[in-house]
């Protein structure tokens, strides 16, 4: 990829819109936009300071493309580190070809997904680790996904990773010198203060690590599927969540055929939620086919939610629990919330009935409303936000999960190796391999294969 030409492209989504902004990045970029832009002031762009914006007009020779507003930003006080030119242009799609072709016909090349930011880190605007929140943080769609990608942005997790890959260094640093006096039989570095600095990176290491299980389902939102017997109230309770009417009610069982999703935030949290097919043997063709899709569901669910109807208990209440215990058999590491719907049309003895043979129970009324709030504090209390509220580091990419883990493993082999007395050049070719995959987090080391693999998912145009 060529580092040095100038690169274009749409900032904003394709489409129409009111307004549409197209970038442009390189050395080139302020002397390829005066060409083309009028100042309404006959201002020379490339003699106008950093950080301003300035009215006036595309041009391509005697035809007037669009009247724009054109932002300045010289290197390296830009995203990228480069001169940056950002033309604001009104959002026909017909504007921003004509003036992308323009520029395209005029020395720029039109920029590759995340070129931008690709750029801002190889120019040390960013290390890759908050390159890679700038994605999040684009496709964050709820309060709890966007503060982690902001704060990763920042340089939260990065500084922190930095800190201990320096003290790291430092230590393998007087290792490494030990080696060069092997024969004189001394040592630089303090055994004692290195055992206590790799007890450190260990609990580190374990918190971050620990963390990614909130993190990933934070990021990615939280799939809950809502199982039952048919006219159970499933989709009732799906539509009392949603606070619309998404999914179909009727009297008549068997009304859902297929599974239905939609998904809120709770907390600043996303679930996504499952309103299933229901449960039951069927001779319907069609409707065995729904019924397939629930237990599929469940298998890709991480949250299952078991409804019955509270009228129908004292009569079933054998076969409820039977239904019960065959899920939690199947599916026994998933947390399992049962609720009994319709508890309006029951009486104060029926629900001690319930409780008594059931202790878990929930108890709800999708139609009135009743016991919605309390599920949703329920389904809040199976994730763990006070990483969140406490403002620590929580990680969600899995590219640095897998580093954390194999930088752990080597500072668990280095902390066998000092209680083991092994020698330096040993501690070392451990040391080097945790420095390397803490490398790996922040880019100090890349190769293009993993460059290519992170920016490929960006946005064109960022």
């Amino acid at each position: 990829m060529n580092q040095t030409d100038t690169i274009i492209a749409l900032a904003t989504p394709s489409g129409a819109g009111a307004i549409a902004v197209i970038r442009l990045s390189g050395m080139d970029a302020i002397s390829i936009a005066s060409k083309l832009f009028k100042s309404i002031h006959n201002k020379d762009l490339s003699e106008q300071v950093t950080h301003s914006i300035h009215l006036g007009h595309i041009v391509d020779g005697n035809r007037t493309i669009d009247e724009v507003l054109v932002s300045l930003f010289k290197n390296p006080q830009s995203y990228t580190g480069e001169d940056v030119v950002e033309i604001s242009c009104h959002g026909s799609v017909y504007i921003q070809q004509e003036i992308l072709q323009l520029f395209l016909r005029n020395g720029c090349r039109m920029a590759q997904a995340g070129e931008f930011t690709l750029r801002a880190f190889l120019n040390g605007k960013l290390d890759l680790s908050q390159a890679e929140a700038v994605a999040d943080l684009i496709s964050s769609d709820n309060e709890a996904s966007h503060k982690i990608a902001m704060q990763q942005m920042r340089g939260g997790f990065s500084s922190e990773i930095a800190k201990l890959r320096e003290e790291l260094l430092n230590f393998a640093s007087l290792i490494e010198l030990e080696l060069d006096f092997a024969e004189e039989d001394v040592e630089f570095a303090d055994r004692s203060q290195f055992k206590e600095l790799v007890e450190r990176i260990t609990f580190v290491l374990k918190r971050l690590i620990d963390s990614f299980a909130v993190g990933n389902v934070i990021k990615n939102g939280i799939p809950v599927a809502i199982v039952g017997e048919p006219n159970v109230g499933k989709s009732t309770l799906l539509n009392a969540l949603l606070n619309e009417e998404r999914a179909i009610v009727s009297e008549i069982a068997g009304t859902t055929r297929d599974t239905i999703e939609d998904e809120i935030s709770i907390g600043g949290i996303g679930f996504r939620f499952i309103d299933t097919a229901g449960i039951r043997e069927t001779e319907d063709v069609v409707e065995s086919i729904g019924i397939k899709k629930t237990f599929e569901k469940i298998e890709q669910a991480q949250v299952v939610i078991y409804l019955f109807d509270a009228e129908q208990f004292k009569m079933q209440s054998s076969k409820f629990k039977v239904e019960l215990e065959k899920i939690k058999n199947k599916y026994p590491l998933k947390p399992l919330i049962v609720i009994a719907n319709k508890i309006d049309k029951v009486d104060d003895i029926q629900i001690a009935n319930m409780q008594t043979e059931i202790p878990e129970i929930q108890l709800l009324s999708a139609k009135t409303g009743f016991g919605v709030e309390q599920l949703t504090k329920t389904l809040l209390n199976l994730i763990n936000t006070g990483a969140l509220r406490n403002n620590e580091t929580i990680v969600t990419n899995t590219r640095h999960y897998d580093a954390l883990l194999k930088a752990l493993e080597e500072i668990q082999k280095v902390k066998h190796g000092l209680d083991s007395g092994i020698t330096g050049d040993l501690l070392a070719i451990d040391i080097r391999e945790a420095l390397y995959q803490f490398g790996l987090i922040t880019g100090n080391v890349t190769n293009d294969e993993l460059l290519g693999n992170i920016f490929a998912n960006f946005c064109i145009g960022k």
